[in-house]
C-alpha cells in the first residue's frame, strides 16, 4: 500500500484539528502517531525525542508495543533512529534489519517490520527527535512519501517547542529558545549588563504553519522570490560597488544562491505540501542548515550565512518588514545582538536605553567597539551563533569581564550577577576615593591620565573619572550622528560647548577621521578593497580641502583665544603634514582678519599610526608640537592584521617584543626632540599594558573613562624605575610575548592590575 496523493495536506489538516482540542501533550502525541500511520498507510508510526542527556526516548507509537513508550532509549548514532538524529538525514530502507546500523530492541516488537522510513524533527538546524514509519512488506517509500513525512516533522518541531506536544522539561530544547544557555566569547568593552534582547536585524517569527489556500501561498512565495532577486540585482548594480574584487565575488555568490533553481523548487515543493509560504521557507532553511552544519569544509559552512540571510530576507519581504530593528521603541535595558555592525549603526540607537552589545564577530579594536567603549556599553564578541540562539525580548546577561553570554538565565544566575554588579559598584566607589589624587608612582613619577571622548554627553565623565584632560576627542562622531553635513556654525557651537565643559583642562581635537568603517551617509565614498589602507582620515581632508578647512575654522573660532590642540590622523609622510599645516595656517590668517587670535595658542600634533613614520621621525618631530601613538592602527599595520578581522586580530599581542620595541623607538625620538608624547589606543586602558607603557617611558595615556580608576590604582602601587628596568631588559631577551612575565612581575611586587 502507498500513501495517497495529497497525504501531506490531509496530515496537516488533522494535526490542526488535534492541536485545537484541550488535551495533554502525551494524549496529543498518541493521537498524532495514529493519524500519521493511517494516512501514510503504515503499520507502525513512532516519535522519538532527544532528551537533555543526549539520548533518544520513544515518546509515542502506533504499532509497536505500548509498554516500550518512555522505556526504550538509545544514544545518538545508535541504531537507525540514532543515526538519523546524528546525521539529520532521512533513511529510507526496504530491509531495515539487514542494515549494519540496525539495533534490535526486543521490548518494541519491531522484528516483524522490514521497510523503514525515518526523518529528523528539525528546528534551526538542530535535531529535536526522529519521526518514523514502518511496514512488514519490503519496499522503498516514494519521494512524495518522504516529503510528506518531512513536512509533518517540521510542524511537529514547532509544536514541540511550544510545549503542546511534550513537557519542555523532558526534552533537550536548550538550543531552541527555552532553557538557560551559556555562550563564551571575548570581552570587548568591560562591564556587566542585565537586560532584554533586541536583534539588530530581527527575524520574522512564523506563527501560521498550515496553509488554508495552497494556490494563494504559491503566488505569495513566487512574488517574494521575484522581489528578493530584484533587491540582490540592485545591490550589485549600485555605483559604489566596484566591478572586481573579493567582495564582488561574495555578492555574485549571493546572487547565485538567490537565482538557484533548486532552492526555488524546494520552496515551491514545500508550499505544495500544504505549508504557508513562511513555513515553507523555514522548512527548507531547516533542512539546508542541518546539512551544512555537518559539513567540514569551512567554505561551505560559511555559505550557510548567505543562505540564512536570503531566507530571512525572504521572510521579511513576505511580512513587509524592514531589515533593521526599531530604534525608537527600545526597552529600557536593551542588549543589542548582531552578527556584525558598523560604528555609525550603533550610534543610531538610543544610548540611554542601551546597556549591552553582543557580536558574533567584532574585535577589541574595531570601531564599533571603540564607540561602545566610549558610550560605556558592556560588549562581548566572537559569540558564535548568538543571533540564532536568542529571541527578541529574551532575558540575557552580558558579562564583558569573562566574555560570557547568558541567555534566559535562571533566577540563581540573575541573583549572582546582581551581586556582581553591586560588587563592581563598590569598586567604583573605591576608585572615586582616589580620583582627586594625582597619578603618581611610588617613586614619584607623574603620569597624565586622559580620557577619550567624542560627544558632548561624554563631558561629565571628565570630572567623574578624575582625568587630567581629553587626550583624544573624536570629532567625527558629531558628523556620524548628524543626518546632514554639519555647517560651520553648528561645528563651532559644538566645539565651544566642549571647551567650556572641560573647564580649562586640555583637549586634543583629532580632525575628521572618517573612511574605513566610519562612512558618512551623506558623503559619497567609493567602495574599496582594503578600506583600512585606503581613502580615509587626513587623506580625505587633503582631497576635500573645503571640508577640512571648515572644521579647522570652526575649531579656531570656538577656541576664542584659549589654547587649541589639533591632531592630524593617518599622516604617512612629511609632505602630508606640510600640506595640512599650510591649510591650517590659511584658516589662522582668515580668523586673524576678523578677530584677535594668537598663533601661539595653536598647537599642532599628529597621530603616529602608520609605520612609514618610524623612518621619518627626525624630520616630522621637528615640525610638530606633540604626537600621540594610535596603537590600534599601528598594531594592525605592523602585524598586517586587520583590526576588524576576528581570525587574525587576536593572533598578535601588543606586549610582544617586536611591538614594544617600536613604541620604545618612538619614546626615544620624542625625548630627543623634546616633543610631548601620549598614547590613545586600546592598550592604554588596560592596567597590565599601561604598566608596560610606563616602563617604556610613556607619561601620558588616554583611555575610556571607565578605565581611569583601574589604571590609576595600578600606578599608585608601581615603582616606575623598577618596571622600566624590567621591561627594557625583557624586550631584548624575550622572544615571545612579555605578558606572562609582566603578570608575574605585578604579582611579585603587589601591583594592582
Amino acid at each position: 500500500m502507498v500513501a495517497p496523493i495529497g497525504a501531506p495536506r490531509v496530515l496537516l489538516r488533522r494535526l490542526r484539528e488535534i492541536m485545537a482540542e484541550p488535551e495533554s501533550p502525551q494524549t496529543r502525541l498518541d493521537r498524532i502517531v495514529v493519524q500519521i500511520a493511517a494516512i501514510m498507510v503504515a503499520e507502525v508510526c513512532s516519535i522519538y525525542l532527544c532528551r537533555k542527556d543526549g539520548s533518544l526516548e520513544l515518546f509515542a507509537t502506533e504499532g509497536l508495543k505500548p509498554e516500550a513508550v518512555h522505556f526504550t532509549h538509545m544514544t545518538r548514532g545508535e541504531g537507525l533512529v540514532g543515526r538519523i538524529a546524528e546525521t539529520a538525514e532521512p533513511m529510507n530502507l526496504s530491509d531495515a534489519q539487514s542494515h549494519p546500523a540496525f539495533s534490535y530492541r526486543p521490548e518494541t516488537g519491531e522484528d516483524s517490520y522490514n521497510s523503514f522510513l525515518g526523518v529528523p524533527v528539525l528546528r534551526a538546524g538542530h535535531t529535536l527527535g526522529v519521526l518514523t514509519i514502518q511496514n512488514k512488506a519490503r519496499r522503498h517509500y516514494y519521494e512524495e512519501e518522504v516529503e510528506a513525512l518531512q513536512t509533518t516533522a517540521m510542524v511537529l518541531a514547532e509544536l514541540i517547542i511550544s510545549g503542546k506536544m511534550a513537557n519542555v522539561e523532558d526534552v533537550a530544547v536548550e538550543f531552541i529558545h527555552q532553557n538557560h544557555l551559556q555562550l563564551n566569547g571575548i570581552p570587548l568593552s568591560e562591564g556587566i549588563a542585565l537586560g532584554h534582547v533586541v536583534l539588530h536585524e530581527p527575524r520574522v517569527v512564523v506563527n501560521k504553519l498550515i496553509a488554508e489556500d495552497v494556490a494563494l501561498e504559491r503566488g505569495r512565495i513566487r512574488t517574494a522570490i521575484s522581489k528578493l532577486r530584484l533587491t540582490v540585482d540592485d545591490m550589485l548594480a549600485r555605483g559604489d560597488i566596484s566591478a572586481t574584487g573579493e567582495h564582488r565575488d561574495i555578492l555574485e555568490t549571493y546572487r547565485m544562491f538567490a537565482y538557484d533553481r533548486g532552492w526555488g523548487d524546494r520552496l515551491h515543493e514545500a508550499v505544495a505540501t500544504g505549508l504557508t509560504a513562511e513555513a515553507a521557507i523555514e522548512r527548507v532553511q531547516n533542512d539546508t542548515r542541518a546539512r551544512m552544519l555537518r559539513q567540514k569544509d569551512p567554505y561551505l559552512r560559511e555559505r550557510l550565512h548567505d543562505l540564512d540571510d536570503l531566507s530571512n530576507r525572504l521572510l521579511r519581504i513576505l511580512a513587509g518588514k524592514t531589515t533593521a530593528a526599531s530604534k525608537e521603541a527600545l526597552p529600557d535595558h536593551t542588549i543589542l545582538v548582531a552578527r556584525h555592525m558598523g560604528a555609525a549603526e550603533l550610534l543610531d540607537y538610543d544610548r540611554k536605553k542601551l546597556r549591552g552589545l553582543v557580536l558574533e564577530e567584532g574585535t577589541t579594536s574595531s570601531h564599533v567597539v571603540i564607540v561602545a567603549r566610549a558610550l560605556g556599553i558592556a560588549a562581548i564578541g566572537k559569540i558564535s551563533g548568538a543571533v540564532d540562539k536568542v529571541d527578541t525580548n529574551n532575558a540575557v546577561i552580558v558579562d564583558a569581564i569573562t566574555g560570557q553570554f547568558h541567555i534566559r538565565p535562571t533566577n540563581e544566575i540573575i541573583k549572582a550577577y546582581s551581586d556582581k554588579v553591586r560588587f563592581r559598584a563598590k569598586r567604583q566607589e573605591q576608585y572615586k576615593e582616589i580620583k582627586q589624587q594625582p597619578a603618581l608612582t611610588l617613586d614619584g613619577k607623574k603620569i597624565d591620565l586622559m580620557v577619550n571622548a567624542g560627544l558632548l554627553v561624554d563631558m561629565p565623565l571628565l570630572e567623574e573619572s578624575g582625568a587630567d584632560g581629553i587626550g583624544l576627542y573624536r570629532t567625527e562622531l558629531q558628523f556620524m550622528v548628524s543626518p546632514t553635513l554639519p555647517r560651520l556654525n553648528a561645528q563651532k557651537e559644538n566645539y565651544a560647548k566642549i571647551i567650556q565643559a572641560a573647564q580649562g583642562k586640555p583637549i586634543v581635537f583629532r580632525t575628521l577621521d572618517i573612511g574605513g568603517d566610519k562612512l558618512l551617509p551623506y558623503l559619497r565614498h567609493q567602495k574599496e578593497e582594503n578600506p583600512a589602507l585606503g581613502w580615509r582620515a587626513v587623506r580625505i581632508g587633503l582631497d576635500r580641502p573645503g571640508l577640512f578647512r571648515r572644521q579647522i575654522r570652526a575649531l579656531l573660532l570656538a577656541s576664542e583665544g584659549r589654547e587649541l590642540r589639533v591632531m592630524l590622523p593617518m599622516i604617512s609622510q612629511v609632505s602630508e603634514l606640510d600640506a595640512a599645516v599650510e591649510l591650517i595656517h590659511k584658516e589662522v590668517a582668515f580668523v586673524k582678519q576678523h578677530r584677535n587670535f594668537s598663533s601661539e595658542n595653536l598647537k599642532i600634533g599628529i597621530m603616529i599610526e602608520v609605520p612609514s613614520l618610524l623612518w621619518q621621525l627626525d624630520h616630522i618631530l621637528a615640525k610638530v608640537d606633540f604626537v600621540s601613538v594610535g596603537s590600534n592602527d599601528l598594531k594592525q599595520f605592523i602585524f598586517a592584521a586587520d583590526r576588524s578581522n576576528v581570525m587574525v586580530n587576536e593572533r598578535f599581542d601588543t606586549l610582544s617584543p617586536a611591538f614594544l620595541k617600536v613604541l620604545r623607538q618612538i619614546v626615544l625620538a620624542t625625548q630627543k626632540h623634546d616633543v610631548a608624547l601620549g598614547l590613545c589606543g586600546e592598550m592604554a586602558g588596560r592596567p597590565l599594558e599601561a604598566m608596560a607603557l610606563i616602563g617604556l617611558g610613556f607619561t601620558c595615556l588616554s583611555m575610556a573613562p571607565a578605565y581611569i580608576g583601574p589604571v590609576k590604582s595600578m600606578i599608585l602601587s608601581l615603582k616606575a624605575a623598577e618596571i622600566q628596568a624590567y621591561i627594557l631588559s625583557g624586550i631584548e631577551t624575550q622572544k615571545e610575548t612579555l605578558r606572562p612575565a609582566l603578570e608575574e612581575f605585578a604579582r611579585t611586587n603587589e601591583i594592582s592590575i
